[in-house]
């Protein structure tokens, strides 16, 4: 199984929402709040394509993207497809 990676922050319903999501559906994760340490956040849109909202979904190294597409992975049934 590949690693999931959440990049959230503090007060942001979205990132909430991701993991009650990726919760719900018993998957494991890893949260890293970007506000916590400096570069976080460079490492985050990096990673994301220049993609500077939060939250942004890792499965493995491939982008997911934020929520709603998160949330579009686990209405079409795809979601355990990409975690394999």
């Amino acid at each position: 199984m590949k690693n999931i990676i959440v990049y959230s922050g503090p007060m942001c319903g979205y990132c909430d929402a991701a993991k009650r999501l990726l919760e719900r559906n018993n998957l494991e994760f890893t949260d890293i709040d970007v506000s916590t340490k400096d570069g976080l956040r460079d490492e985050m849109t990096r990673r994301a394509n220049g993609r500077r909202t939060i939250p942004q979904i890792f499965f493995g190294e491939k982008h997911i993207g934020g929520y709603q597409e998160l949330r579009e992975l686990e209405k079409n049934g795809s979601l355990f497809n990409l975690i394999k």
